[in-house]
C-alpha cells in the first residue's frame, strides 16, 4: 500500500479513479507522455485515464514498501499537479524514482520538491540506492536530478528497452544536497 508522503509544498497520496480529471491533465498531454520511460502513449480521455489509474491502485496493492506511485497534489490549492513514482526494476530490482508534472506546473520546483520527498522515504525504508532513468534529450528531468543531488551513472539500454541516462542518488548524497 501507497503511504502519503509530505512536502512544505506538496502531499504524495495514493491515487484513486476519482484523480482521473486531474490526471488526464499530465498524462494526456504529448508533451509528458513523450518522455516516459517505460515508453506509455498520451492517454486520450477520461475513460481511459480511469482505467490507467484503475490499473495502477491494483498493481500498487502488490508493491512491496517502499514501493509506489503517488498523486502529486498542491497543499495550497488541493489539485493534482502530477505524480510521482517508486518502483522495482528488473532485472537487478534497483527502485526507480520519476516524477511527471502538468505542463502548467512546470518550471515551480515541484519536481525536485517531489523527488526528494520520494528519495527521503526510500530510504527511511532502508534502501540504499535509488536510480533515475533519463531519455538523454530530456533536459528538463536532467536538470531535476541534478538539483535533487543525484549522480551521473552513464548511458544504458538495459531498462524499458531504450537507450537511456542513469543517476543515482544514496542516503549520503541526500544529506549532502
Amino acid at each position: 500500500m501507497t503511504h502519503e508522503l509530505h512536502s512544505e509544498r506538496l502531499l504524495l497520496r495514493p491515487w484513486t479513479a476519482r484523480d482521473a480529471a486531474g490526471a488526464i491533465d499530465v498524462y494526456g498531454t504529448a508533451e509528458v507522455a513523450r518522455w516516459l520511460s517505460p515508453a506509455m502513449d498520451r492517454v486520450p480521455d477520461l475513460a481511459a485515464m480511469r482505467r490507467v489509474l484503475e490499473g495502477w491502485i491494483a498493481e500498487d496493492s502488490a508493491l512491496v514498501v517502499p514501493g509506489g506511485r503517488w498523486a502529486v497534489e498542491s497543499r495550497e490549492t488541493g489539485g493534482v499537479v502530477g505524480g510521482a513514482t517508486l518502483l522495482p526494476l528488473s532485472p537487478d530490482e534497483a527502485y526507480e524514482m520519476g516524477w511527471q508534472l502538468r505542463p502548467g506546473a512546470w518550471g515551480r520546483g515541484y519536481a525536485t520538491e517531489a523527488g526528494l520527498a520520494v528519495a527521503r522515504w526510500a530510504f527511511e525504508q532502508g534502501l540504499e540506492e535509488v536510480i533515475a532513468l533519463v531519455r538523454p534529450a530530456n533536459r528538463r528531468a536532467a536538470a531535476t536530478v541534478g538539483r535533487i543531488g543525484m549522480e551521473w551513472v552513464g548511458e544504458t539500454d538495459k531498462y524499458h528497452r531504450l537507450r537511456l541516462q542513469e543517476y543515482r542518488l544514496r542516503p549520503g548524497d541526500l544529506r549532502a544536497a
